[in-house]
């Protein structure tokens, strides 16, 4: 009995003691990648290589997504309105929540498995081949030269690439509401004009950088953790998709319940 009575608590105290490890593990990897940020000359060149291949390269995807996402939320407020409420009020509700919430949160999501998963299986890739091992031998500080660019590229480039999503969306309900739901154009852009503060757009992109960062770091961390060979590069590929988009979706209820709930109370 004292024996099945322990089992549960050894349980629990197992994975406390893995969660704290990697809690540790994390805020190494952290603390590490930002003092290789010093070397400003190793990883310069390469920050903006890879603003290019994780930001610009990522806008027709974010435009795709923006682009639906605009029309949609034009028909469902229009939808919920019926009856009840002005229909200019279909543009206050598209811009809201397509700048507070829906642009940073479903771009990022969308951006976790394209630059995320690429992140993890390049650099997983390179472990599995000793290519980093090589860097090593050559003098080269490996996060440096791989990890530090990725990361500063995905902080600087998501802000960008949601900031397009946002016109992108908004514009795209625009057109919705004046072709679909024969809302004039003076009417929309009053909605959208009624409730607009320059916080909403702050908000929105401080969460895309926030996530970028995110992103990035959890896209390096799993990719030069990855053994195996080709399965191990997979795997690696795929728990940073996971661990990416729990991320975000975290960090998403942090700067709401501190930022946006703290504003609230404020005003």
């Amino acid at each position: 009995m004292v024996t099945s009575a322990i089992r549960p608590i050894e349980s629990i105290g197992n994975v406390t003691s893995r969660g704290l490890r990697y809690v540790g593990g994390s805020a190494r990897f952290v603390g590490t990648v930002l003092e290789s940020s010093r070397d400003v000359r190793t990883w310069t060149e390469q920050a903006i290589l890879q603003m290019r291949r994780l930001g610009v390269d990522s806008v027709p995807i974010a435009a795709f997504i923006a682009l639906f996402t605009g029309i949609v939320l034009a028909l469902l407020a229009s939808y919920s309105f019926t009856g009840a409420v002005p229909l200019y009020f279909v543009g206050t509700l598209v811009e809201k929540t397509t700048m507070l919430e829906l642009a940073p949160v479903l771009t990022g999501l969308a951006l976790a498995g394209r630059v995320g998963a690429n992140i993890a299986a390049e650099l997983g890739t390179m472990r599995v081949t000793e290519q980093i091992d090589a860097l090593e031998t050559l003098g080269y500080d490996p996060l440096a030269f791989l990890v530090v660019p990725r990361v500063v590229a995905g902080a600087l480039m998501f802000p960008i690439v949601v900031a397009i999503a946002m016109v992108v969306a908004v514009a795209a309900g625009g057109l919705a509401s004046i072709g679909i739901l024969g809302i004039s154009a003076a009417e929309f852009t009053k909605g959208v004009r009624l409730f607009f503060m320059t916080f909403d757009v702050e908000y929105g992109l401080v969460k895309a950088a926030s996530f970028g960062t995110a992103v990035t770091l959890i896209g390096a961390a799993r990719g030069l953790r990855a053994q195996g060979g080709s399965v191990g590069v997979g795997r690696a590929a795929t728990s940073a998709v996971v661990y990416s988009a729990v991320a975000i979706l975290v960090l998403d209820a942090f700067w709401a319940c501190t930022w946006l709930l703290g504003r609230g109370q404020a005003t």
